[in-house]
């Protein structure tokens, strides 16, 4: 691969490994004299739901900096291309994760995460912008997964409104994409991976990503959120998280009904069915 041979720090020959193919990057593992990079370039998807490069680039030289992320050693926005220092570590299992000591740590990280400054002009994004702009790629995609979108679109809008009267929280920097496959556990400390879906947000929406994509029961849910909160959360906070969660859920659906509209990937479809059963049993 011609960039990151142009890029990649070192000289000599590169050993390339493909190891994600998702929406809007690729992203491949590049060893190179003895060092190992991580190299994300943009897709060939002409969908990027609305991912802001430069936005990101500023979030990360920051998140970089506080030990929350991969050090950039090359970024170019324009062309969608980011190679940074490879983290050493180990990923989480689902049962890790649902560790009472890994809740406590996991509550730390978003505390930190949520703590960074958002790079001015903030990019300011909601579960409705997010589910307007899935759907906007997805009208020129196959329509949404299964035979529940109309069903889930009218659920969708009852949330909505529901969590507009709730008292909110003032925007905080949001990874968006917390799942066990974007973690690294390095022993003393956590580090997160693919920042591309980063904004300024309700601090909640990290909380119900890393439950939903976890899978957390209703108990696990909560003590995350008091860990989180480092306090009992108020009525209010947990009606908030309530309605993030489903919502978040419903993100992730869409993504999934996207996903499959461009390749078939068992994975993907199983998880849109295990979202779509879940959506449509709550309420």
């Amino acid at each position: 691969m011609a960039l990151a041979s142009r890029h990649v720090p070192g000289v000599g020959p590169l050993d390339i490994t493909r190891l994600r193919d998702g929406l809007v990057n690729e992203t491949y593992q590049v060893r190179r004299a003895g060092a190992a990079f991580a190299l994300r370039v943009a897709s060939a998807n002409p969908h990027h739901l609305g991912i802001d490069r430069q936005w990101e680039a500023r979030l990360l030289q920051t998140a970089a900096a506080a030990d929350l992320a991969p050090a950039p050693v090359y970024c170019d926005p324009q062309h969608g291309i980011l190679i940074s220092r490879w983290s050493e570590g180990r990923p989480w299992s689902p049962q890790d994760a649902r560790q009472p000591a890994n809740v406590l740590r996991m509550a730390e990280l978003l505390r930190r995460v949520h703590a960074l400054p958002l790079p001015a002009p903030p990019r300011l994004m909601s579960p409705a912008a997010w589910i307007e702009r899935y759907r906007a790629a997805d009208r020129h995609a196959a329509g949404e997964p299964g035979d529940a979108g109309g069903v889930l679109r009218d659920r969708a809008a009852g949330h909505l409104a529901a969590l507009a009267v709730l008292p909110g929280a003032e925007a905080a920097a949001c990874h968006s994409d917390l799942h066990i496959l974007n973690l690294i556990d390095r022993g003393d400390s956590l580090i997160l991976l693919d920042w591309e879906y980063a904004h300024g947000a309700d601090p909640l929406w990290d909380v119900a990503a890393w439950s939903a994509n976890n899978d957390f029961e209703p108990l696990p849910q909560r003590q995350l959120l008091a860990a989180y909160t480092q306090r009992p959360p108020t009525p209010d906070e947990e009606a908030r998280l309530r309605r993030l969660l489903w919502l978040y859920d419903y993100v992730c659906w869409l993504w999934s009904g996207l996903y499959l509209s461009r390749r078939g990937d068992g994975d993907v479809a199983a998880r849109a069915r295990l979202l779509e059963a879940r959506l449509l049993a709550s309420k």
